[in-house]
Order: structure tokens, then C-alpha cells, then sequence
């Protein structure tokens, strides 16, 4: 049986992979969990799963969490903050830490966990983007294993399997083209939270979901892709794939391309990241390639989206500009969610910081954590301080 820990627990990917554990209890043990403040939905995991330990971000949920269990005399230790993601993601009998938590807040639990060594499910895009170097350095040192959750790099994963890394020529990333898909700039000038907000093909959190519409979610994987498959930038392409069908693709020397094909459904990749290399009975629905009217590809508009443009310029320069271009998202994107931006000005945002803030080609985790803390409270004075 392997013991599983999940940060995240009750977001999307959280949940979905709460949902694949339950579909092999008899392969998984829910160990310990953690989420910001859905009290309610840890309650329910804990009752379900009786895992060792949980973590709440929040101060509220936490004490009301340790409350409830304290009455109804449940063993689970509830756990507080930073110091209790820590503490789960190191625990002695925990196997896998499935990092599902958003933003920069996942760095340092992964970190720590790859140390402990524990094979990392990998949904937590901003610890590779911020700190790949460092993170991949540490997996190599400690012989663990990290396996992507996301989709379209559990494809990638997929397709290369059996073959050499020399043998491959491109790799190719896909992309739904979010709710914005053929629009020019001009028709996003008053685009409204809820317009970002209503993906065509995923239910997903509202920071990924806006990432989703700016494109800046495929200049995430684009980085990503870099570390965890040791490619160079320009031999990974993104394509727009309206259908969500083909998850990604590898373009090998000799002109074949394998792609994997699954119905649009998260729990696939977490259940191939959690059972690797194994594969299980499916936990999705099938494909019915006789109702598949037709599969279509274009080209990215990298002028209306400049994000992933941008994306593209952070990780070829390297060091710590990709932190410096995902701090400058995350803090960009909160404001839009807060209506205290526009749309359009994500990207001008994200230009404006990566042209601030100077690289610095070898980094430490104290160098990311002080350059992310930087440029979040720049972006954030710069707009809310504006008279």
C-alpha cells in the first residue's frame, strides 16, 4: 500500500485526486491532507479517510476543525499553517506528496519533501517555474521520483515513455485556448472577472482559470516543460487544441509524433502519477472516436497574449527571471480578481517587472523567496498606492 499526503486537498486537482484514492482503497492510504480554509470539506475527508494528520492556512478553520474533532474524539492532529505543510510533507511514512496547493506557497514543503525523500505528484506549476533549477538539482541528489499531474505534461510524460531523450525532436504543448480563444486585444478591453472566469472545457480554481485566459497557464507549462523534461525553448511548441482531446505531444527525430488522446478529465494524469508505472482500471469516461466530428490545431496569438509570449522571453533568460515574471502574476492576477486592474493590464504588468527587476543567474531558495516577496509588493504598491 502507498501512503499518500496531499497539499491542497480540497481544490480542483485535490479533490479529484480524493476521488481516485477512494477508487483504490486498497492500493492508497490517505495519510494527511491540508487546505486554506474549507473547513467543512476536510471535515468530510477526515471522517471518510481518518487520515493521521490535516493542516488549515487559515486560523478560523483550523480552530474550528480541532474543535469538531476534539468532540466527536477523532484521533487526526490538526496542524496550523506553513509549519504543519512542512511537518506532513516530511512524514516518515508517507510515500507520495501530491503538491496540489496554488502559487508560491508550495515551494518549500516540496522542497523539504524531496529531501525527506518522497516522490513528488507534481500539480503545483510555480515550484518548478520559480525554482526549477533547484528543485530538479535536489530530485537528481535524492533519487525521487517527480511525475506530472497536470495534463498536459502527464501526456508529455506518456509519450515518452520507452524512448531515449536523444531520439526526441520537439515537444509539443496543447492549450484549449481559454474562454478568449480568437479574440483580438481590442475586443478584451472590458473584459469582466466572470467573462475570465467561464472556461469552455475545465472547472478549475479562479487563479489557474484566469492563467487560462491570459494564456500565462501555457507559459507556466511551457517552463516547466523545460525542467522537467530537460528541452530546450525552442523545442517546445505550444498548440491551441479547442477540442481538449489530444493532451500534448512528442515529435521525434525520424518525423512520427505520439500523442495521447483521453477524454478532457484530471483524474487520468493523477491516477497515472500515483500508480506509476503502473496503470490502472479506468477512473474516466472512454473515448467514442465515432463522435469525434473533428480534432483542430492552431497557432497561439502571442500578440493578444502576451503572457505566454513573455513566458517564453523569463525562461530563456533564466535565473530568477521566471520567479520574477510569476510573482508578477500571481500579485497581477489577484488584482484582477479583485476588479482593481483590467485585463489587458496583466501582461503590461508582467512586461513592466521583468524589465525592473534584474535577473540573478545562480540562486539560492532564500534569493526566490526574497525576489518573489519583491515583486509582489511592487506590482501591489504600484496599483493600489496610485493616487
Amino acid at each position: 500500500m502507498k501512503n499518500i499526503a496531499i497539499l491542497g486537498a480540497t481544490g480542483s486537482i485535490g479533490t479529484q485526486t480524493i476521488q481516485v484514492i477512494r477508487s483504490q482503497k486498497e492500493e492508497f492510504k490517505l495519510v494527511a491532507v491540508s487546505a486554506n480554509s474549507s473547513s467543512n470539506k476536510i471535515i468530510s475527508i477526515i471522517e471518510e479517510f481518518k487520515p493521521l494528520y490535516a493542516v488549515l492556512m487559515e486560523e478560523h478553520a483550523f480552530n474550528e476543525v480541532k474543535e469538531y474533532c476534539n468532540n466527536k474524539k477523532i484521533s487526526t492532529e490538526i496542524l496550523f499553517g506553513i509549519e504543519g505543510l512542512n511537518i506532513i510533507s516530511t512524514l516518515p511514512e508517507v510515500d507520495t506528496v501530491v503538491t496540489s496547493v496554488v502559487g508560491m506557497i508550495g515551494l518549500v514543503p516540496t522542497l523539504k519533501a524531496i529531501k525527506a525523500g518522497k516522490d513528488i505528484a507534481l500539480a503545483n506549476k510555480e515550484t518548478l517555474v520559480a525554482a526549477g533549477k533547484l528543485v530538479m538539482s535536489e530530485a537528481q541528489k535524492h533519487k525521487i521520483n517527480i511525475l506530472p499531474v497536470d495534463s498536459e505534461h502527464g501526456a508529455i510524460f506518456q509519450c515518452l515513455q520507452g524512448n531515449d531523450k536523444s531520439s526526441v525532436n520537439k515537444i509539443l504543448v496543447t492549450a484549449s485556448g481559454g474562454p478568449f480563444r480568437g479574440k483580438r486585444k481590442e475586443e478584451l478591453l472590458q473584459v469582466t472577472v466572470d467573462n475570465a472566469l467561464n472556461h469552455p472545457r475545465w472547472k478549475m480554481g479562479k487563479k489557474i482559470s484566469i492563467d487560462s485566459a491570459t494564456l500565462m497557464n501555457k507559459g507556466l507549462e511551457v517552463i516547466e516543460a523545460h525542467w522537467l523534461f530537460d528541452i530546450d525553448y525552442d523545442n517546445i511548441q505550444v498548440i491551441v487544441h479547442p477540442e481538449s482531446i489530444v493532451h500534448s505531444m512528442v515529435e521525434y527525430v525520424d518525423g512520427s509524433v505520439i500523442a495521447q488522446l483521453a477524454s478532457a478529465d484530471m483524474k487520468l494524469p493523477i491516477q497515472y502519477a500515483l500508480n506509476y508505472p503502473k496503470r490502472e482500471k479506468s477512473v474516466i469516461k472512454a473515448l467514442d472516436f465515432y463522435s469525434l466530428k473533428s480534432l483542430s490545431f492552431e497557432k497561439p496569438d502571442l500578440d493578444t497574449f502576451k503572457p505566454l509570449k513573455l513566458a517564453y522571453e523569463a525562461g530563456k533568460i533564466g535565473g530568477t527571471m521566471p520567479a520574477i515574471l510569476n510573482a508578477a502574476n500571481e500579485a497581477s492576477v489577484q488584482l484582477f480578481l479583485d476588479k482593481k486592474i483590467k485585463f489587458l493590464d496583466i501582461g503590461n504588468m508582467l512586461e513592466e517587472c521583468m524589465g525592473k527587476f534584474g535577473s540573478k543567474e545562480n540562486y539560492l531558495l532564500e534569493d526566490i523567496i526574497e525576489i518573489d516577496s519583491r515583486v509582489k509588493e511592487y506590482v501591489n504598491n504600484k496599483v493600489l498606492n496610485k493616487k
